[in-house]
């Protein structure tokens, strides 16, 4: 039921553009044949009824470290309009080992992109694929270490996922950081680390796939081969601008937007820690019973859900000045140019990655200037850049700071001090 409810608001949400480069890929046909890859088996039944009572369940039970794994999510925490520090806790619940049905989905994914006679292949989609693999476990708490407090996060929802508001004792500097544990899980649990950010000051979104990390391809099995099978590469000269705008901007929160769902967390966290500076990574927060509900969040709905998790963020750091980075293979530019307009004086630039060569994408419609001026509508021409060479933007962040010392003036406290609780 709820995985039927999930396609159809995904549904609903497609935009028009979306269901011509879905129909275009031949998303529809892929996703057919791999309805049947990746089903799990269900939690049991207590723990599925109570999972729709969020945190009034009464069945709820604390995770054991022996049987289940614990993923905390990087965050990034906010001042109240009293001044308390606050941040919304992500963490994910597993059942250890418990993928059925993974060899024979290793098997069906290695015919569909051709390797069975790479092993060392198999081997790595084996290993990308175990996180999508293994139930996701509902109704279930574990307690959050944090400095000298704990916090009880949870319960878990239908998709092994709960989402906590804590508040956090202490003065912190903008930009400082502090590392959190789930109790008992010692190092078998993913830590948190969570970056303090004032309410004023520079800020950075960035898509993911073929903005900072190289994906090349719209085709649903190019998608799966980049996915869990080749080593992930930044794109050329994106690691040097994000490291040159962590310094312009003075070490801005930077947030990473995917429309991937939270699986891939791991993976894409791992990803970023190696090239890009640290940030919250906002994933799609579903777990689909099998891999053709991972294409479809990839693909159907997503300026829809991009803007709605920045709308979020915006919420929260209503006063900061926005860098958005994406590019032009799917709705990137229409999300940014909704939340500009939405919120004027919010988004201080759009930058846009022109993505050439890849032998699916109609560049005549997708890097069109007909697209560009119409997702940007009413947008000033200052505000928003399409560019090919990451050293343009270079360029474009140095401007964009001269023109606007009062953003960096506002929050000058001296350097970002780390927490000594890391």
């Amino acid at each position: 039921m709820e995985t039927a409810y999930r396609r159809t608001k995904q549904l609903a949400e497609e935009t028009d553009d979306e269901r011509h480069f879905r129909k275009q890929a031949d998303f529809p046909k892929i996703e057919s044949k791999m309805k049947g890859i990746g089903t799990r088996r269900h939690a049991s039944v207590i723990d599925t009824i109570g999972s729709y009572l969020g945190a009034k369940n009464p069945f709820t039970h604390p995770a054991n470290p022996k049987s289940h794994n614990v993923w905390l999510f990087d965050n990034t925490a906010w001042q109240s309009a009293s001044g308390e520090w606050q941040m919304h806790v992500v963490a994910a619940y597993f059942v250890k080992n418990s993928g059925k049905d993974e060899s024979r989905s290793v098997a069906d994914i290695s015919a569909l992109l051709g390797l069975a006679e790479n092993a060392e292949a198999r081997d790595t989609l084996r290993r990308r694929l175990q996180p999508l693999m293994d139930t996701v476990l509902p109704a279930h708490t574990i307690t959050l270490s944090v400095t000298d407090s704990t916090h009880r996060l949870g319960p878990s929802d239908r998709d092994g996922i709960s989402t906590n508001l804590i508040q956090i004792a202490g003065d912190y500097t903008d930009g400082s950081t502090l590392k959190s544990t789930a109790v008992d899980f010692g190092s078998s649990a993913t830590p948190l680390c969570t970056t303090f950010a004032k309410s004023t000051g520079w800020a950075v979104i960035s898509d993911i796939d073929d903005t900072i990390k190289k994906t090349l391809t719209v085709s649903p099995l190019g998608i799966l081969r980049t996915t869990f099978v080749d080593e992930p590469e930044p794109i050329a000269g994106m690691p040097e601008l994000y490291a040159h705008m962590q310094i312009a901007l003075e070490s801005p929160p930077f947030w990473y937007l995917s429309a991937s769902p939270y699986n891939l967390y791991p993976f894409l966290r791992s990803f970023r820690d190696e090239y890009y500076p640290p940030g919250t990574m906002i994933l799609r927060e579903a777990s689909w019973m099998n891999l053709s509900g991972f294409l479809t969040s990839l693909s159907q709905g997503t300026q829809a859900y991009k803007v709605s998790r920045m709308r979020e963020i915006q919420s929260r750091f209503p006063g900061r000045r926005f860098v958005c980075l994406g590019d032009s293979t799917q709705s990137d530019p229409e999300a940014y140019g909704e939340m500009y307009r939405a919120f004027p004086g919010w988004v201080a630039a759009i930058y846009i990655r022109r993505v050439a060569g890849v032998a699916e994408i109609d560049e005549s419609q997708k890097n069109s200037p007909g697209r560009f001026e119409k997702a940007f509508k009413d947008i000033p021409a200052t505000v928003w850049h399409v560019f090919d060479d990451p050293a343009e933007v270079k360029a474009k962040i140095d401007e964009l700071v001269a023109e606007s010392p009062e953003i960096t003036a506002e929050t000058e406290e001296g350097p970002a001090v780390k927490a000594s609780a890391e």
